[in-house]
């Protein structure tokens, strides 16, 4: 192990300082961060443990809101009764995050911050229209994700919270790599007030919204209608786990599933 220095501040402000601090790294679950320095593709010089920051964990409901803190671990979002009253579409996607001791260890804020574009998290932020609230302001999903491990944050500034609003009917469909439990390719399907949401995870260089699937499902809500959308596999990641031939028709399938499983 190579030296750092380690600071675990007690609020969010000092946090913030903390991380605009030089050659930083900050930890929430370490579910990435803590692999990356054992093989030495993360050098910090500090680590800015957040785990000391009480107000940073917590769901509660705003509204038509679920408000999840930045540093809840995913077994508390899956085990929830709110999330699962009012978004349970949300507790079962986060309830096939990893492994259980992932989900006792990961956490919402680093999860969405580091946007692996297998990861399970991005595709119901995107998916569920949700707003990234950070230190320095709230950022709408279709803002936040920007590529590969690539997202709108700026240099220090840190993600508090994450606002999910309560869609009439959604569902996650996932087809695991079965070595890593990260999302060969995932898929989020929402109604929302302001018409269908798909998101796509594991399919490509990062999360996105496939287009062609949300205006046929706008007009008729169906398995039909998804499976006649032709998924461009052009624009898909292929790779010993699978072509982008074989992702683009996981696409399909797991969408008029998701579709199957939300009653259409």
């Amino acid at each position: 192990m190579y030296t750092f220095t380690f600071e675990r501040p007690t609020s969010v402000a000092d946090a913030q300082r903390a991380a605009q601090a030089g050659n930083v790294k900050v930890l929430a679950g370490g579910q990435t961060l803590l692999a990356s320095m054992k093989l030495r593709l993360a050098n910090p010089e500090q680590l800015v443990d957040l785990g000391g920051i009480p107000e940073l964990a917590g769901i509660r409901r705003e509204g038509n809101n679920i408000v999840i803190g930045a540093m809840t671990r995913h077994a508390d979002v899956a085990a929830s009764a709110d999330v699962k009253s009012a978004i349970p579409a949300l507790a079962e996607l986060v309830g096939t995050i990893g492994d259980r001791q992932v989900r006792a260890m990961g956490t919402i804020g680093g999860s969405v911050a580091n946007n692996d574009p297998a990861a399970d998290y991005p595709a119901a932020v995107l998916g569920l229209n949700a707003t990234v609230q950070t230190t320095q302001r709230k950022i709408a999903a279709d803002d936040f994700f920007q590529g590969l491990f690539t997202t709108a944050l700026n240099e220090g500034e840190l993600v508090t919270a994450v606002s999910f609003p309560i869609p009439k009917r959604a569902a996650y469909q996932k087809f695991r790599q079965p070595a890593s439990r990260f999302a060969l390719v995932g898929v989020l399907v929402a109604q929302t007030d302001s018409g269908v949401r798909v998101a796509v995870t594991g399919g490509g260089s990062g999360v996105f919204r496939h287009q062609g699937l949300e205006q046929a499902l706008g007009k008729s809500f169906t398995q039909a209608s998804a499976a006649a959308v032709k998924i461009d596999a052009g624009a898909l990641s292929g790779d010993l786990h699978g072509s982008a031939e074989y992702r683009a028709n996981l696409i399909s399938v797991l969408t008029q599933r998701a579709v199957a499983q939300m009653g259409g």
